[in-house]
């Protein structure tokens, strides 16, 4: 019965999505909220943004819509027979979940008007980081945090906003190439769904697969050639409410061999995480700002190889795929099997890295062999 639950939360927010993207599209036209080709960007032509509006909309209403039915339900136990008594028995427990997510969303508005100011007009970096501490902020104190068996519960906050303002500015970063941000987050929200049904995790599954279909109705018309952008608000919003997201799941448990399943999300969230790195890292070696903005991430290094846009962003969505599915299996096995899994995910980004110097070399001799 959930399963049936789960497809039709997944296909109400997919539909509000695909509604509310056209409208979006219409409205930055019409107030002039687009994107302009530069230097650095890919895209020819100007395009519209505001698709991160709709992203957040039909998120936002999809789970107001479902939560108010689970409040109305729970006041009025006569309305129980209306619904499943498989799905109605676990309402009881939503308030917990409610809780929790209220602040989520909270922090998500925050990052979404933040976004849209920087849309409309550039906000200097500082500022942007500032605003996402405070968006990250009330996370801790609601207890949304990363532990790692730490009892210090200030150096596990510390630890929880480096991994909100990361996940943040990570997905902001990624956000370079048509379909390509709201894909990752795609598979990576997929994942997490499925970490959840691990667990049982029965509303925190349902309140991913929600987040999901937001953002499949968005790359019905962001996939190359994108129609609209998902914008800074767009970007910016689905980092930090991802980064929370998967805080909201258990990973480790007493019945795990190992403590290695408390890694999960950074090898779900690899791609984003590799991608930060790698141009900061790029941009250190020539003495640059970290904060220029160029075309050294990770999509715009395979275009260098020879893919085409849509090419690189398929192969993206790959080992994010292959990253992520492998993080899956780290509840269930043992310590070998969980360092063949770590050194399965390392050898994936060399070799990725091993192609790039290798590419970087032959073009540096003109293309002779």
């Amino acid at each position: 019965m959930w399963n049936w639950t789960y497809l039709y939360i997944f296909l109400f927010s997919f539909l509000v999505s695909l509604l509310l993207i056209p409208i979006a599209r219409k409205i930055a036209l019409k107030t002039g909220i687009v994107d302009h080709p530069e230097a650095r960007k890919i895209h020819q032509t100007f395009k519209p943004l505001l698709g991160g509006i709709a992203i957040y909309f039909s998120f936002i209403l999809t789970i107001a819509v479902h939560m108010a039915v689970v409040h109305i339900v729970v006041r009025n136990p006569s309305l129980a027979s209306i619904l499943p008594s498989a799905i109605v028995q676990h309402f009881e427990g939503a308030p917990l979940v409610w809780g929790k997510l209220r602040v989520i969303l909270a922090g998500g508005t925050l990052m979404l008007l933040l976004g849209l100011l920087d849309d409309i007009r550039s906000i200097r970096f500082r500022i942007k980081l500032v605003l996402q501490i405070i968006a990250a902020l009330p996370l801790i104190w609601a207890g949304v945090r990363i532990t790692l068996f730490i009892p210090n519960v200030y150096l596990s906050g510390i630890i929880t906003l480096i991994w909100i303002v990361g996940i943040t500015n990570a997905f902001n970063l990624l956000d370079n190439m048509d379909g390509l941000s709201a894909g990752v987050a795609i598979i990576a929200s997929v994942v997490f769904f499925v970490t959840a049904l691990q667990q049982d995790q029965l509303f925190v599954g349902a309140i991913l697969i929600a987040f999901t279909g937001s953002l499949v109705g968005f790359l019905r018309y962001n996939f190359h050639p994108a129609s609209i952008f998902m914008g800074d608000m767009g970007s910016l919003f689905i980092g930090y409410t991802l980064g929370s997201l998967a805080l909201l799941n258990t990973y480790y448990s007493a019945q795990s061999p190992t403590l290695f399943p408390v890694i999960m999300p950074i090898l779900i969230l690899g791609v984003p995480i590799f991608d930060t790195f790698s141009v900061i890292w790029l941009r250190l070696r020539q003495r640059e700002s970290i904060f220029k903005a160029d075309q050294r991430h990770f999509s715009h290094r395979l275009v260098s190889l020879g893919l085409t846009q849509r090419q690189a962003v398929l192969l993206v969505y790959l080992v994010t795929f292959c990253v992520g599915i492998n993080a899956t299996l780290l509840r269930y096995i043992h310590t070998w099997g969980a360092v063949i899994v770590l050194v399965q995910t390392i050898s994936i980004f060399g070799i990725i890295v091993s192609l790039e110097l290798a590419a970087r070399k032959n073009q540096g001799h003109g293309g002779r062999k």
